[in-house]
């Protein structure tokens, strides 16, 4: 078994590498939100939760690197570059530059991430049999349970098997996960994993905060 998560062995990465198309080709990271960027709200939601953060994007490098944290950019193509390979390439970018053991992943557009993100993860891990990984599922209103793939904890000794699936041409995190054996973090407030895709999104996001 792998040397046990704690924070202080535990470094957050937040993932701020795509396009985002469908907000019109912003860097959603950067985006307003309340006042402030977006990944600012994350960044704070998540630094009492693990011992170092890092941060995972393709543009606007220096506005990231005024935040304080270690940038690290998506493997370069053939042609030098970025090939845009989605959330995959951005975790893999942040398992390749890790310094501790473990890793933790969430997106850029998610305000609202669970305080007790990390701590529930780490006791999904306890829970045989011994995985390497752990992923948050959220309960839909529906009772449903909806897998929130980019809501991860991993082991960095995974970054040789990402490595492959990727080259492998494979693109969906959540089929690698399962065929790695990720444990599993109920969580059964599902609002608390909303994601801004567009600017509509971010609009509703302030009714389900004032509703919280």
């Amino acid at each position: 078994m792998a040397t046990r998560p704690c924070p202080d062995n535990i470094t957050g990465l937040v993932l701020a590498g795509g396009l985002g198309r469908r907000m019109g080709g912003v860097d959603k990271g950067l985006h307003a939100w309340q006042g402030r960027p977006l990944i600012e709200h994350v960044l704070q939601r998540l630094a009492p939760q693990v011992g170092h953060l890092a941060i995972n994007a393709n543009r606007n490098l220096a506005d990231y690197a005024a935040l304080g944290h270690p940038v690290h950019r998506d493997a370069q193509a053939p042609d030098g570059g970025i090939p845009y390979a989605g959330p995959m390439a951005g975790l893999l970018a942040g398992l390749e530059a890790c310094r501790t053991d473990w890793l933790v992943c969430v997106p850029c557009d998610a305000p609202l991430l669970p305080h007790d993100l990390v701590e529930r993860l780490v006791a999904a891990l306890a829970e045989p049999p011994a995985a390497r990984l752990a992923v948050a599922v959220s309960r839909e209103s529906d009772g449903s349970l909806q897998p929130q793939p980019v809501f991860c904890l991993l082991h960095t000794s995974l970054r040789t098997s990402l490595g492959a699936w990727i080259t492998s041409g494979q693109s969906k995190v959540m089929m690698w996960l399962r065929q790695e054996g990720c444990a599993q973090a109920v969580f059964e407030q599902g609002d608390e994993f909303f994601n801004a895709n567009t600017l509509g999104d971010l609009a509703r996001s302030k009714v389900v905060q004032r509703a919280k």
